[in-house]
């Protein structure tokens, strides 16, 4: 039983060192995380096809 309950610790142990790793890296390298405001932009809705693509519309 405590031969699990050590597996577990250090898998989540390295799950957030696996967390701190991503975000240090998208701090140096990335552009910051905008916050969502839980809508669609008229970009997710043309990625999804529920809106026609912009560019098709000019044909």
């Amino acid at each position: 039983m405590s031969v699990l309950k050590r597996k577990r610790e250090s898998e989540k142990a390295e799950k957030a060192a696996r967390k701190r790793e991503m975000r240090a890296m998208e701090k140096e390298f990335g552009k910051p995380k905008e916050p969502h405001s839980g809508e669609a932009t008229r970009e997710d809705l043309e990625a999804y096809g529920i809106l026609p693509n912009a560019d098709e519309d000019e044909d």
